[in-house]
């Protein structure tokens, strides 16, 4: 028996030092939000490729794997490792699975992301690679904590005040968090909403706007998936009319319309709505990027259509 247990003890150790991060870090998400809640601790959440990616793989080598690293973050930090390996072979099925579903909730779109979340898994701080070594990052960590301290302070005065007050207190904690995630503190904004009848902080508004977006892309994904580029056109400016938007919010949405008409080559079309998103606001960053690609990159693919 003691042999049998020495064998599964040494697979154990094997399978934990076969992931990118090495000792010292998680890969159960939920055993981790209790270990850190247990510890009185945050998570630091990395969202890696480790077979594949060149910042994570840079990352881990210059930053992680240093005892400065290891050191400075301990009495903060519970490490999670997340990997999104080319070679699933060495990930539980269960792994996998949870990564995925992790990837979809925190809507990851690039690799290295690092995520800072507290012990509920809530986000306040986001950052990836960065260059200067360990003591660095350390450093740069304990600038993003700045938030996270931010946010408790007006959440915790919120918590003191009534109506109206208590809303634009709650709001004001959850102007801390990258917007992105603010969708992630679902009790906080029902408590603002609730409190904020008139919608004085906007973010009603805001999460109306935010939703409708959501909607729309769901709708273009089904529409893409049946092969229906007219009516995820139509999706687009109806979209676009009914929210009423305008400046660089219009442009942001114009610009699914480029991604569709580039996939079909269909080069005369993509330029009237290049031409779409650059009528906006010629002088935004999104309207000279426009023009740029316009007189370069898509000068160049319509003459490469015309030569076939």
């Amino acid at each position: 028996m003691k042999t049998a247990l020495t064998i599964a003890s040494a697979i154990v150790v094997s399978s934990l030092s076969s992931f990118a991060g090495g000792e010292g870090w998680m890969h159960d998400i939920e055993a981790a939000k209790k270990k850190a809640a247990a510890e009185n601790k945050d998570l630091f959440i990395d969202f890696t490729g480790s077979d594949w990616c060149g910042w994570c793989i840079k990352l881990n080598e210059e930053v992680f794997q240093h005892d400065p690293f290891k050191k400075g973050i301990a009495d903060d930090f519970i490490l999670v490792e997340l990997d999104y390996p080319r070679d699933k072979s060495k990930l539980s099925k269960e792994t996998i699975a949870q990564n995925e579903m992790l990837r979809e909730k925190y809507q990851i779109q690039g690799y290295p992301t690092i995520l800072l979340t507290d012990a509920d898994g809530r986000p306040y701080a986001k950052t990836g690679y960065q260059k200067g070594g360990p003591e660095s990052y350390v450093k740069h960590l304990g600038e993003l904590q700045k938030s996270r301290e931010a946010r408790d302070v007006a959440f915790k005065k919120a918590m003191t005040l009534d109506g109206v007050e208590k809303a634009m207190g709650l709001y004001a904690g959850l102007k801390e968090v990258p917007e992105d995630y603010q969708r992630l503190y679902s009790k906080v904004v029902e408590d603002i909403i609730e409190n904020d009848p008139e919608d004085k902080t906007g973010l009603k508004a805001a999460k109306a706007t935010r939703d409708a977006k959501i909607e729309l892309e769901k709708q273009l994904q089904t529409a893409m998936s049946g092969g229906d580029s007219a009516k995820a056109i139509t999706l687009i400016d109806t979209y676009v009319t009914e929210q009423k938007l305008d400046g660089e919010a219009k442009q942001e949405a114009l610009t699914y319309k480029l991604n569709i008409l580039f996939g079909n080559k269909d080069f005369e079309a993509l330029e009237k709505a290049v031409d779409e998103v650059i009528a906006v606001d010629p002088e935004s960053k999104m309207g000279k990027q426009m023009a740029s690609f316009k007189n370069t990159r898509l000068k160049q693919l319509k003459a490469q259509a015309e030569k076939k």
